[in-house]
């Protein structure tokens, strides 16, 4: 399934870097491995409460603290998916920007934020 996603992308029309498709490919097939177990999770811990037996409801305590660091996980994930998307296109944006490879001391991504808050810098590429 994955690979039809992503067998789109490779053929000739588009900018994307084999390495950022693979980046991405990864972080999504972690991303769902994630998500299948929070599923299982959640399934267990509605199956724990409504047998209201006490043991089972002390486990639920355990399962939702798993449950809610798998869930700071995915949304790390789509963190680093983001910033590796944003990296590309600016490294794509600023390899058609000019033919000299300086840029002209600017420290702005385009007016992207990272998300502290501060601007981000471009890296320039050796041609």
């Amino acid at each position: 399934m994955e690979g039809e996603t992503f067998s789109r992308l490779g053929d000739g029309s588009d900018q994307m870097d084999p390495k950022v498709v693979q980046t991405l490919q990864k972080g999504l097939v972690q991303v769902q491995t994630l998500l299948d177990q929070n599923r299982l999770l959640i399934n267990e811990i509605n199956m724990n409460h409504e047998s209201k037996v006490p043991h089972n409801l002390t486990r639920n305590v355990g399962l939702i603290r798993e449950l809610n660091n798998n869930i700071k996980r995915v949304v790390g994930l789509y963190n680093d998916i983001s910033s590796s998307f944003i990296k590309s296109s600016i490294d794509v944006s600023s390899n058609g920007d000019d033919d000299d490879g300086d840029d002209h001391g600017s420290s702005s991504c385009g007016g992207a934020l990272k998300s502290n808050g501060k601007g981000c810098r471009k890296r320039n590429r050796v041609a």
